[in-house]
């Protein structure tokens, strides 16, 4: 490629660029043009498409792509000593227009979902912050139902993906008779190619934007598997923050007749409004924890003991790192400190508590 048509890419690739990125600061339009516009129909093609494969291809998409940047450094060293004058500025734009490129497809066929409004606004979930006290009213309340749906709990399965895919799918058919929202077509979810690596960098799951699939921990205690299917199933609709696909995974796996699911998606909950209480009242935290059933507790200390497993010494470092969470996200203030999904969750279930007062 001549020096002229390199330039010409990379202005073309730098102009479509700036276009998407400025378009990111409309997030009304984001929200009718893209996210409930196109983005449904690129979202389930690409499941229908990576659905074909009885394997995760974005893992093998992301290994292909990394390959090809070390293949380029190699031989960009390699060659080095034969380069002419013209390439000191070919090669740095053609790295340019690689880079370009990587972003406009990511925004297109994802990215540009995290411009949208907040889905709880689609929702119509309040934004009221909780007290201390509230909050602790919120923590017994899911420190009941936990214990509740505990005990009505039998065996639990051991969860298969195809499984999971069938009933978070079924969850999901449920929930969308409720909000266009949870429409879920094309159903995709896969296990990761290498569970053990992926647990021991510390993932549950992810969402693969280039190939639309929701990707599985499979090594995961079977207790916290429903949950995270629904989670990472949020993320394929669109919801690309990860505390809005926490209240999506939540309300879809909650509402299903499955109980391992309700379990799982109030388990999940009531570990971050104990993180917050631990945070903001110590004593209250010791009394909650104090009231959860042995069998709970027993769930705790098997995902505890699992992570610990894995990446014991990752583990080490984030109990000595608890106390210094605020201040790395520049939250100096713990009392006046907020995670997303307990606001929202407050709100969901504030007028309950109401009634149970």
């Amino acid at each position: 490629m001549t020096k002229r048509a390199v330039i010409i890419k990379s202005t073309v690739l730098l102009g479509l660029a700036v276009l998407i990125y400025i378009f990111g600061f409309f997030p009304n339009p984001v929200q009718k043009l893209y996210s409930t516009g196109i983005y449904p129909y690129i979202s389930a093609t690409l499941r229908f498409i990576s659905g074909i494969f009885p394997f995760a291809i974005g893992d093998i998409i992301y290994a292909i792509l990394i390959g090809f940047v070390l293949y380029k450094i190699v031989r960009f060293y390699k060659r080095r000593k034969t380069f002419k004058k013209q390439d000191r500025i070919i090669i740095p734009l053609r790295v340019l227009n690689f880079f370009l490129l990587l972003y406009i497809i990511f925004k297109l066929v994802w990215g540009l979902n995290y411009s949208r409004p907040s889905v709880s606004e689609e929702l119509g979930i309040g934004y009221e912050k909780y007290n201390v006290k509230e909050l602790v009213q919120l923590g017994n309340y899911f420190v009941d139902k936990t214990n509740a749906l505990k005990l009505k709990q039998g065996k639990i399965p051991s969860y298969q993906v195809a499984e999971l895919e069938k009933i978070s799918a079924q969850a999901y058919n449920l929930m969308e008779k409720k909000n266009p929202l949870f429409r879920y077509s094309n159903p995709c979810l896969k296990a990761v190619l290498s569970p053990w690596v992926i647990s021991k960098v510390g993932i549950e799951g992810y969402y693969a934007p280039l190939s639309g699939e929701a990707n599985m921990n499979t090594n995961l205690p079977d207790f916290v598997k429903p949950y995270v299917s629904c989670h990472e199933i949020a993320h394929q609709l669109g919801i690309a923050y990860e505390d809005e696909a926490n209240l999506l995974g939540y309300l879809t796996a909650s509402n299903s007749p499955d109980l391992n699911y309700q379990y799982s998606a109030n388990y999940e909950m009531l570990r971050y409004i104990l993180f917050e209480i631990r945070m903001k009242s110590p004593d209250d935290y010791k009394l909650l924890h104090d009231k959860l059933l042995p069998q709970v507790l027993a769930d705790f200390k098997t995902e505890k003991e699992f992570w610990r497993k894995y990446n014991g010494q990752m583990f080490g470092y984030m109990d000595a790192a608890f106390d210094r969470f605020l201040k790395l996200n520049n939250q100096q203030k713990g009392i006046d400190s907020y995670q997303d999904i307990v606001i929202w969750l407050w709100n969901i279930h504030k007028k309950e508590l109401a009634v149970g007062n």
